[in-house]
């Protein structure tokens, strides 16, 4: 079965070459290849990216020290990445496939029939003047930490704000739009409509559906580059620039403890439906190798706690609370970076039960072709109330063709 599908892929890469014509990248992490059609109708670039991550952690016990030492290599991602336009430059679209377990678990009753590998599936056309729909399966506009790719962070992984909060990828319809107040002061607008339940979905759409609207303001105009969305000051902006935003996101009826992500809430008749709420305010700040990224969200549920038809209790509960999170770095001339992180995560514990946490976080990276080819690590102290302590040491390789 493997062979076979090996040849109709092998297949189907010779029809492309016959018909098209072959461009190299102009340099490195630009794409394997790039491939345009012979009457120019169509473009397709292909990229491919890992991210190898070895793991040490400890638990800080207040009498013993650093005790239960554990270590872990994974590969964290392996993916594959299309995109390109077809018919008209304004007719863009993206594909970006998942390899590893990492980004293929998650798995339930409604994505069992079939392999999580699709991450990005979306169409974008740009149908009038500043106007873009985007159609398809794709990241949501939530956080700046969450929609910065996971290839561009500044850290081995994004913060704790973001794995409790973000909303992440969902199948449905976005509008993005911008416009200008001054001649600098740049304005965008971004409306999502989607299913609710996260990404990868086959079985039916359960409770409502999910409603996103971002704002951001940019009143320096846009970054070199257009910068705004990736860790680090790696093009040493001339200029200050600063890029304010804030979304909103009503998930209605949704059944999942962290909306449109978590486990699913189920009680005597099903699922339990509540409406969630999220508030995410964040900004980015860059200038002369110098980076600040800071990030608030807030969660809140109508009724969060979970119960059966007669009122009682299942056990499962909304998470329900606040985090923030404030990042900076400076690049040195050598593209070596030095980089601080605080993150503070306090969710409502008499309805979630867990515990308020901070985490300290420093980190090292050395850029060799900027995000495409890079050595990061960070050392990370994470303390919970009531319980143990954590000490935690990365150490990763960023490779993208």
């Amino acid at each position: 079965m493997k062979i076979k599908y090996m040849a109709i892929g092998l297949l189907l890469s010779f029809s492309f070459v016959s018909y098209s014509q072959e461009t190299h990248a102009s340099y490195f992490g630009k794409g394997l290849f790039n491939l345009i059609g012979k009457d120019s109708t169509w473009s397709m670039r292909i990229g491919l990216r890992m991210q190898l991550l070895g793991i040490a952690a400890w638990d800080n016990d207040s009498e013993k020290g650093l005790i239960n030492p554990e270590q872990n290599f994974l590969i964290r991602r392996s993916r594959l990445k299309f995109d390109g336009f077809a018919y008209s430059p304004k007719l863009k679209y993206k594909i970006e496939l998942g390899l590893s377990n990492r980004d293929m678990s998650g798995t339930s009753e409604f994505t069992a029939n079939a392999p999580r590998y699709i991450l990005d599936a979306v169409i974008m056309w740009n149908f009038y003047q500043n106007f873009e729909l985007w159609f398809g399966q794709t990241k949501l506009p939530g956080n700046i930490e969450r929609v910065i790719s996971s290839g561009n962070l500044q850290q081995v992984d994004r913060s704790l704000l973001n794995s409790r909060f973000n909303i992440d990828r969902d199948v449905g319809v976005q509008i993005h739009h911008y416009f200008y107040l001054t001649s600098k002061f740049l304005v965008r607008e971004k409306f999502a409509f989607s299913q609710g339940e996260g990404r990868n979905v086959t079985n039916g759409n359960l409770g409502g559906h999910q409603y996103t609207t971002r704002l951001e303001l940019l009143p320096f105009g846009k970054f070199q580059g257009n910068d705004e969305y990736s860790g680090s000051d790696l093009r040493r902006q001339v200029k200050p620039k600063l890029m304010l935003s804030g979304t909103y996101d009503y998930n209605q009826n949704a059944v999942k403890t962290r909306s449109n992500l978590g486990a699913y809430m189920v009680n005597d008749d099903g699922f339990y439906e509540t409406d969630i709420k999220t508030i995410f305010i964040d900004a980015m700040f860059k200038y002369s190798g110098i980076s600040v990224m800071a990030e608030f969200a807030h969660r809140s549920a109508d009724q969060p706690i979970a119960s059966n038809s007669d009122g009682s209790p299942t056990g499962d509960a909304v998470l329900i609370g606040d985090a923030f999170n404030l990042q900076t770095g400076y690049l040195f001339l050598n593209n070596t970076e030095i980089s601080a992180r605080l993150t503070r995560v306090q969710f409502d514990k008499n309805i979630t039960g867990v515990n308020q946490r901070n985490q300290y976080t420093i980190g090292l990276s050395k850029y060799i072709a900027g995000h495409k080819l890079k050595i990061q690590s960070d050392l990370s102290y994470l303390s919970v109330f009531d319980q143990n302590d954590q000490l935690m040491y990365r150490l990763q390789i960023d490779m993208h063709f």
